[in-house]
């Protein structure tokens, strides 16, 4: 199975006609500001509604609840953050995931049987439609998503993109109930041509290559736990969003965003055997190889949760006490807090961090348990990452 089928991704790109509504806040001198909001996680959603899953990531069950649902509920899979894009002319609103864990753009087909209540493509509606009819398959850890090919204007916040190929999803039914409950329609890539599903260009690449935007880089500003709204910046970084300096650390290969982990401690001691980390910003938790998260919990002190057992927990009592993990990139430590890495689920407090081993490489993903903490400026000129303490 491709890494990029095990995580959860997605982006949002530009059109032409664009309705009041989708006119995100943009600034001066070719940056283009969009406004990202959180939403319940996918294991938060199947709690709710009493059907939670355990299983692993690759669908292996260790007990369930009652239910049909075939998602695999990995923490780790959580898509999280989405804000709105328009498709077709005049443009269609959909909200979409902003993912930097794979690289293709797909929204629901107007025929769609299983969709439910998502907005949906209408190309008989749009003056800019162009068919293209490929059959279009991606897989995720949690089943298949379907459809063919299409070609259309995409409008993100105040710009246009000309042209962007993407799919119409006719088949939605391996994401489950997750999608059905879920508040996005679909899912916009922002990591590398290079692992594009049919070598189709991502809307980022084309927001750069037709000029809508100065400088060939983007940024992330997470909201905060409790609801608060992120941004995400397209030809820019805003300054206003971090305190101290952006440290840079240079990519270790194009295909998602791919650091070389120098280490990963605790009190100085080394907890990963892995030698790189991928930013991922459609994924909740920070993941890594399962050895090294067995440790890593029992350094802090988590203990397995009776409920699953992949997941971790700690007292609540316990977090401010709870030691520092230690993230090394580029020779820069990235410091997270027992606050930073635990959630508050009411009746506990989770360990934010889960055991995946993908099958390509050993290595760890860090996504918004790391991304809250760090504003994060993903330079696609410079094949860098840079990264400050957001304010």
């Amino acid at each position: 199975m491709k890494i990029s089928a095990l995580i959860f991704v997605s982006v949002f790109v530009a059109a032409v006609a664009v309705p009041t509504n989708l006119r995100a806040p943009s600034s001066k001198d070719g940056i283009m500001r969009v406004p990202i909001h959180k939403m319940k996680t996918l294991r938060q959603i199947h709690r709710d509604y009493g059907v939670e899953r355990v299983v692993d990531i690759y669908g292996h069950k260790f007990g369930t609840a009652a239910s049909s649902d075939p998602v695999v509920i990995s923490d780790y899979q959580n898509a999280q953050y989405y804000g709105p894009i328009g498709v077709g002319t005049p443009a269609q609103e959909f909200q979409v995931i902003f993912d930097t864990g794979s690289s293709n753009l797909w929204i629901p087909s107007s025929s769609c049987k299983d969709c439910g209540s998502h907005v949906k493509y209408d190309s008989g509606a749009s003056s800019t439609y162009a068919a293209n009819g490929t059959a279009f398959n991606i897989e995720y850890g949690s089943g298949p998503v379907a459809g063919f090919l299409s070609q259309d204007n995409v409008t993100v916040g105040s710009v246009t993109v000309q042209g962007q190929m993407f799919a119409e999803i006719t088949d939605v039914s391996g994401l489950g109930l997750a999608y059905g409950m879920g508040k996005f329609d679909g899912i916009l890539g922002l990591a590398f041509p290079s692992i594009a599903v049919d070598g189709l260009t991502p809307v980022f690449n084309n927001i750069f290559e037709q000029g809508l935007v100065e400088d060939d880089v983007f940024s992330f500003k997470l909201g905060t736990a409790d609801g608060e709204a992120g941004e995400l910046m397209f030809g820019g970084i805003d300054s206003s969003k971090y305190t101290g300096d952006l440290v840079y650390v240079p990519l270790s290969n194009e295909t998602y965003w791919a650091l070389t982990l120098d280490g990963l401690s605790v009190n100085g001691e080394s907890m990963t055997t892995a030698k790189r980390v991928i930013i991922d910003s459609g994924t909740s938790l920070l993941a890594g190889p399962v050895d090294d998260v067995k440790a890593l919990a029992a350094k802090v002190g988590a203990k397995k949760s009776w409920i699953n057992p992949q997941e971790y927990t700690v007292p609540c009592s316990s977090v401010d006490s709870l030691p520092e993990i230690t993230i090394t990139m580029g020779g820069n430590n990235f410091t997270l807090a027992g606050k930073d890495y635990t959630i508050n689920a009411g009746f506990t407090c989770l360990f934010g961090i889960v055991g995946i081993d993908v099958p390509v490489e050993p290595l760890w993903i860090a996504g918004d348990v790391f991304m809250r903490k760090y504003y994060t400026v993903f330079d696609y000129g410079q094949k860098r990452m840079g990264f400050a303490t957001a304010a």
